[in-house]
């Protein structure tokens, strides 16, 4: 399998995935923040329903966190984009992630993993975070009640932030929060009000709820 270097400037690039090439974009930090030793990958909404690495709320995830000197990488899953292979509710998408995530730590051993989802992205990144064991994780609207994904068996990491609008007309955002009340060891939870399931004007309250609330997980705990 071809094994390709990390960049060292933002670039889209072709992987060898499970199902054939995935297309993943690399995004360095932006404007005058210190890089920092983190990688987050992020996984995007529902791929039958148009989801892909270029949605606003995954893009705006990745601009929160370069602006804060983290290194992103998107990518689209099997079927989106000039990705290859066909949709598999989840669990070739889950591998599609742990292809992804085995490149970022072959090439970049010393920096720490983050993970991050949107919707469909966030059932994802939550179902494989027990094998990948990220230090970070951020669930955007977790798409809990939806379709036949199973959300019992989770094993999230002590670092972990959910972010659900309380107008979500796509997730119910009540089932949410009572999966959350029902977890041992439940995430920081930030509700947004009157925010759809798209955070149709809320993509800067977006970015701004996810920065104040990662920060205290950065190395030097910097404000």
């Amino acid at each position: 399998m071809q094994t390709l270097p990390f960049p060292h400037e933002s670039a889209t690039l072709m992987l060898d995935g499970p199902a054939g090439p995935l297309e993943v974009g690399v995004d360095l930090p932006d404007g005058e923040a210190a890089a920092r030793p983190i990688i987050a990958v992020i996984c995007h909404p529902l791929s039958i329903e148009g989801g892909s690495m270029h949605n606003k709320v995954v893009t705006m995830v990745s601009r929160a966190l370069r602006d804060l000197g983290i290194t992103t990488v998107r990518f689209n899953f099997r079927s989106v984009g000039a990705s290859a292979g066909t949709y598999d509710n989840g669990e070739g998408e889950a591998d599609d992630l742990r292809a992804v995530v085995n490149w970022v730590r072959s090439e970049r051993p010393d920096a720490a993993l983050w993970l991050a989802g949107f919707s469909f992205g966030a059932y994802v990144s939550l179902r494989a975070a027990a094998q990948l064991q990220p230090q970070a994780l951020i669930s955007i609207a977790p798409p809990v009640g939806r379709r036949t994904w199973d959300f019992s068996e989770v094993q999230p990491p002590a670092n972990w932030l959910v972010v659900q609008g309380d107008a979500d007309e796509v997730v119910d955002a009540h089932s949410v929060y009572q999966w959350l009340e029902s977890l041992p060891n439940p995430p920081q939870l930030v509700r947004m009000p009157d925010t759809s399931h798209f955070f149709h004007r809320k993509l800067i309250d977006l970015r701004g709820a996810i920065q104040h609330e990662v920060r205290r997980w950065l190395p030097d705990g910097s404000n």
